[in-house]
């Protein structure tokens, strides 16, 4: 089960991006409300109803959790029992995707002292660990991108990783993804 956490305020495309290509690879993917109601606004007023609610999960299943940016990253900050799940994932080995400003959340954890990440751009100065400035970086089991525009990118490298490269590249081949340049 890969598992996202979704908080009031989160950045939708960068949780229904990836939750819609790891769907497509077949992954087996489950929103989860922080708050006691399935429906979670975005930060960009998108309602978005969750398959259920934080004190229902049992990570026990978990191959990954994923963690939206947007400003509903302080509410899971603020939230003890979503904190706790992050870091029983992240102590346990299971992969852990943070995106944009998420990656606040696995520095409050202190989980980042010694690895490479990176995140939405000047955020980097609160968190402890080793900054890249980069797209996407992954360092052992955890994947950090660095904003809403990066999602196309954080969605397929955790498709690789969750459900390897030969399907990722099927997907990214029939969804005509990376055409677009400005």
């Amino acid at each position: 089960m890969i598992y996202v956490l979704l908080a009031q305020g989160f950045e939708e495309i960068e949780a229904v991006y990836p939750i819609d290509v790891l769907r497509r690879c077949g992954a087996t993917v489950k929103t989860v409300a922080v708050s006691d109601e399935c429906c979670v606004t975005g930060s960009n007023g998108i309602p978005v109803q969750a398959d259920t609610v934080l004190n229902e999960v049992d990570v026990s299943d978990a191959r990954a959790l994923i963690l939206p940016g947007g400003p509903g990253r302080a509410n899971i900050i603020k939230n003890e029992a979503a904190m706790a799940l992050v870091k029983q994932c992240c102590d346990s080995g299971i992969v852990v995707a943070a995106i944009c400003g998420a990656p606040e959340i696995l520095g409050a954890l202190g989980v980042l002292v010694g690895r490479k990440y990176t995140c939405y751009p000047g955020l980097e100065k609160g968190i402890d660990g080793v900054f890249a400035d980069e797209v996407v970086v992954t360092d052992g089991n955890f994947i950090t991108s660095q904003a809403a525009g990066t999602s196309e990118a954080f969605a397929f490298a955790l498709a690789e990783r969750l459900c390897g490269k030969d399907k990722a590249d099927d997907v990214y081949k029939r969804m005509v993804s990376g055409k677009w340049e400005r």
